[in-house]
């Protein structure tokens, strides 16, 4: 597997409600991208996110999943997170490590709560955000009032990108304002076939095209004069323009497609890799201690740990983000909150349950290793005679909470370890050891979150 660069990265999280289609679309980009030579399916559990068994038996997103793909001389790692508002913790982890929020809508039911949730983590991080109108291919879709939703909801600032020219069943094309072009797709995904703009959506098109211009030249004073001079901006200008907006949250683009189906993957693909930031775009990530750390690989390593996942076929996990620096195999670093040290014996990616081992990762790429002996999530490691501390994930409060009663007397402290270690892999699960009420009490996100920690403990 070839080492990437910070340039040729992109880091998303997809985020948004419980069936928007986050897992069909990571399907279809892994699809699309070669990554698997099969499309999986809900009914058949087998999607390469939703792989753990209780996403199975309970038919939803439970966990986030980290995934990679290749296009077009780009590594893309895609965070896959749950829907349910019971487990934002897992999308509060995923916002923290992404570059881009990419918000997924069921076009037929539009803004949820699921959506709101995402882009409050975006905002809480800064994050840039991009819209995904999704499922426009089923009855009932809307378009246009989804986008006056965004624009009303979240930003003005939310702007079209692509709109399509037959809702519902038969969407299989749209008119792309980027290329300017009519884009039609096969059946079942592929490449898009180029067209020439009807004349019936030529003054629709160019209106849109207008105002897209007129956004990205409005974020820089010499983009501005060089618009107003020549009437557009080139190429370059254009891509470097709306790359800056992006980064800046002085634009939120707002793009179609049919996840299931795989209508517009190939050009949500392009589109990521020209036009979305990579770490190499992002500011410097500020840390605790007030310091900037730029995204460079030849830096002092830094590294941030997101997540833990422990697995009976995968073992015990330890996922992170590479902020400065690079990691390799047989490196020792310094925890910086445990004050102690670790080795990396192994560096690996992650494709949904399946780990490819490679030499080493550079800065902006994300990665996980196994047998970290003290090391938990939002912990800080680099090297020794370093003082960094990436800024911690941000965890909402629980809002439930319920007694934990071994089913066996004297089974109290198993009980208690196994609560515990679900704590380490998901903050947002918290165990208190009552003495008032000589009681172990778990608070929780949710009813759906207790169930899901019962199931765990029991399994």
């Amino acid at each position: 597997m070839k080492v990437y660069e910070p340039q040729n990265i992109r880091n998303i999280a997809l985020l948004g409600h419980a069936n928007s289609g986050k897992t069909l679309l990571a399907e279809s980009i892994l699809f699309e991208s070669g990554s698997i030579n099969r499309r999986g399916s809900l009914e058949e559990h087998n999607t390469v996110s939703d792989f753990n068994e209780i996403e199975h038996e309970r038919n939803c997103s439970i966990l986030s999943t980290t995934m990679f793909t290749e296009w077009k001389d780009c590594k893309i790692n895609m965070l896959d997170a749950p829907g349910y508002d019971d487990y934002i913790g897992e999308l509060c982890a995923s916002a923290r490590v992404a570059d881009i929020i990419m918000i997924p809508m069921n076009a037929q039911n539009g803004i949820e709560v699921g959506t709101e949730n995402a882009w409050e983590n975006a905002q809480k991080y800064n994050s840039p955000v991009a819209f995904i109108l999704n499922k426009l291919d089923v009855e009932q879709a809307k378009f246009q009032e989804n986008v006056d939703d965004i624009k009303h909801v979240f930003s003005g600032s939310a702007t079209v990108m692509q709109y399509p020219i037959h809702l519902g069943l038969g969407f299989n094309s749209y008119v792309d304002l980027l290329s300017m072009k009519l884009l039609e797709f096969p059946a079942g995904g592929g490449a898009a076939v180029e067209k020439e703009i009807p004349e019936s959506e030529k003054a629709t098109a160019e209106d849109l095209r207008n105002s897209l211009v007129e956004n990205i030249a409005a974020i820089n004073e010499d983009l501005m004069n060089k618009y107003f001079e020549n009437g557009e901006l080139s190429d370059e200008e254009f891509k470097n323009g709306l790359k800056s907006a992006i980064v800046s949250r002085q634009l939120f683009p707002i793009f179609c497609v049919s996840g299931k189906n795989g209508t517009g993957i190939s050009r949500l693909l392009d589109v990521i890799v020209e036009f979305l930031p990579s770490p190499a775009d992002m500011p410097p990530l500020k840390t605790v201690e007030g310091k900037e750390l730029a995204c460079n690989p030849n830096g002092p390593t830094v590294l941030f740990v997101y997540k833990l996942l422990s697995e009976a076929h995968l073992g015990d996990l330890t996922f992170f983000r590479v902020y400065s620096g690079k990691i390799s195999a047989g490196v020792d670093l310094v925890n910086e909150q445990k004050n102690s040290g670790e080795r990396f014996n192994q560096v690996f990616l992650i494709n949904g349950k399946k780990r490819v081992e490679v030499p080493h990762l550079v800065a902006g790429d994300i990665g996980a290793t196994v047998k970290l002996k003290i090391t938990g999530i939002n912990d800080t490691l680099h090297e020794k005679g370093k003082d960094f501390t990436v800024p911690p994930i941000q965890y909402p409060r629980p809002r439930v909470r319920t007694a934990i009663v071994p089913k066996t007397k004297g089974d109290e402290e198993k009980v208690g370890i196994g609560c515990n270690n679900l704590h380490n892999e998901d903050p947002s699960l918290v165990v208190e050891h009552s003495q008032e009420l000589r009681q172990m009490i778990l608070h929780a996100q949710g009813d759906l979150h207790l169930s899901a920690s019962k199931w765990r403990l029991e399994h």
